[in-house]
């Protein structure tokens, strides 16, 4: 087992604790705040990112974390690091204030501007989804074994897209219509990323604004199972950037660049 993938154990514990945290405000109630950006914030969020941050700190002390929640660290400060944690305690809250259960909790370690290793857990219904660089991809629900997971290859009749239950637009119309004939999953958080890596999606188009804490550790999962999350010039999505900002994307399984040939003009 390499260097990074012994963490792997350890973060997907600290994923379920932190899940453990969120169902405790989930199932008692809560109010919702607006952040600067106008999107929510509530107790699970902030529960949550104690959990991890307080755990990331006591198992690796050298290691530096980038959370959404505490994400004020200066480019200048994060441009000097070769490896960090990267973090969305609570990935879904539009989910996760609707009540759909379709909310999860991502770590991510990034080196060299990379991901290598990622745990999405689901709390509601106790699925964790996890990859380690050269390890492949899992998902373990509860006392199950883990199982294999790996994504499939486009099939000959209509293609299963999976697409943002809270952030469609323009953009996504353009593109499934230059797919032509296919079926739509809507889905919230980086659980559209795990249906791709678990073959049960082919296809994940974002041509909408997210954050790196958004898709690293979904984007291991997915490139460990067989895929790939690539940006409009084919490129795998690079992390640490100066501007944390990610640009469009479509996130598919094997062959993965087939899919920018239907990214509107607009995308491209």
């Amino acid at each position: 087992m390499s260097e990074v993938c012994r963490y792997r154990d350890d973060i997907c514990n600290i994923a379920r604790e932190a899940g453990k945290r969120i169902l405790d405000v989930y199932e008692r109630g809560f109010d919702v705040e607006q952040k600067g950006d106008g999107s929510p914030l509530t107790e699970a969020d902030r529960a949550a990112n104690e959990v991890i941050g307080t755990a990331l700190a006591r198992l690796t002390p050298d290691i530096p974390v980038l959370s959404e929640e505490a994400a004020t660290v200066a480019y200048e400060t994060r441009a000097g690091w070769k490896r960090f944690w990267l973090v969305d305690p609570l990935d879904g809250t539009k989910e996760f204030v609707s009540r759909n259960g379709e909310f999860t909790v991502n770590i991510a370690l990034i080196e060299d501007g990379r991901p290598v290793l990622g745990a999405v857990y689901v709390p509601v219904v106790g699925m964790m989804y996890y990859a380690c660089r050269g390890q492949g991809a899992f998902k373990h629900k509860g006392g199950e074994p883990p199982r294999a997971v790996r994504a499939r290859p486009r099939p000959v009749d209509k293609p299963i897209v999976v697409a943002s239950r809270s952030h469609a637009g323009e953009h996504l119309a353009a593109f499934l219509a230059r797919l032509g004939p296919h079926d739509t999953v809507n889905m919230g958080s980086s659980l559209k990323f795990c249906l791709v890596a678990e073959g049960a999606a082919d296809v994940y188009p974002r041509l909408g604004p997210t954050m790196e804490w958004d898709t690293a550790a979904a984007q291991c999962i997915v490139e460990e199972a067989g895929g790939a999350v690539l940006d409009r010039h084919g490129r795998p999505l690079a992390y640490n950037k100066t501007d944390l900002h990610n640009p469009w994307f479509v996130a598919g399984g094997p062959e993965p660049r087939q899919w920018l040939a239907y990214l509107p003009p607009a995308a491209r």
